[in-house]
């Protein structure tokens, strides 16, 4: 599926949930439990209830991405060291075999050095060193395609942080100037403890809801962006490797 795509979809359909949680679910609770003081929150619970769906959708497909895709299909490190083995004994197609195998991240980037030393290896009109540069820059070409699929959705996890956090803002300050509003409307001398109570909770509820998701969108942005910077080591560890095999092989 497209990113565009994806996103419009996961957007829709978050917000749909949302409202309906929002609408009906919670406006069916009983008065006085904390989920009927939610609804009480105003129409920009469905906002905030929205961004924190999205937000654990965009977790739950990095998780996917980076554990089940880009780490491949077994250990990263039993997967190097028999590739190593295989061009140790010039066994290029079984160390392409391995990398179709593996698949992930580091097995796409290896495979297309390796596939592209393999094609000009005997050349004659090809010398040494443009063998290894032509090779590195198949490396470097597979690594700038790869690098935008493990960073995907991180921007927006940090977006919807921004936006959950200033959303909350805006439904505190709506509520307090509610609540304010209930103080002023004084009629007898006797304040209405009512409008003064569904103001000041409209606020609480919304700060804790930007809080809730801005923490979270934090958390699970520096989370991953970890795990992507763990993931491009590994990989430009991994191709060093290779490259210094093959100066090896040329006699370099």
């Amino acid at each position: 599926m497209k990113q565009s795509l994806f996103i419009t979809v996961i957007t829709i359909a978050a917000f749909s949930i949302a409202y309906i949680i929002w609408g009906v679910i919670l406006a069916a609770q009983p008065h006085g439990t904390i989920p009927y003081s939610i609804y009480q929150g105003g129409p920009l619970v469905v906002v905030l209830i929205a961004v924190l769906i999205m937000l654990l959708s965009f977790v739950a497909e990095r998780f996917f991405s980076l554990y089940k895709v880009a780490k491949g299909k077994s250990s990263v490190q039993v997967f190097f060291k028999k590739v190593i083995t295989l061009l140790h004994a010039d066994d290029f197609d079984g160390a392409l075999a391995a990398c179709d195998k593996q698949r992930g991240t580091t097995a796409n980037v290896l495979r297309a050095g390796i596939d592209c030393y393999r094609q000009i290896k005997d050349d004659g009109s090809i010398d040494t060193e443009k063998r290894l540069n032509m090779t590195q820059a198949a490396i470097d070409e597979a690594n700038a395609l790869e690098g935008p699929l493990l960073e995907r959705n991180l921007i927006a996890m940090s977006t919807i942080a921004s936006i959950a956090t200033m959303v909350g803002l805006l439904g505190t300050t709506i509520g307090m100037i509610r609540a304010f509003a209930a103080t002023g409307n004084v009629e007898g001398g006797v304040i209405d403890a009512q409008s003064l109570a569904v103001g000041i909770s409209e606020a609480l509820v919304n700060t804790a809801g930007g809080l809730v998701s801005g923490i979270l969108g934090i958390f699970f942005y520096n989370f991953f962006v970890n795990k992507v910077d763990a993931f491009n080591y590994t990989t430009d560890e991994a191709t060093f490797e290779i490259i210094q095999l093959l100066k090896e092989k040329e006699g370099k």
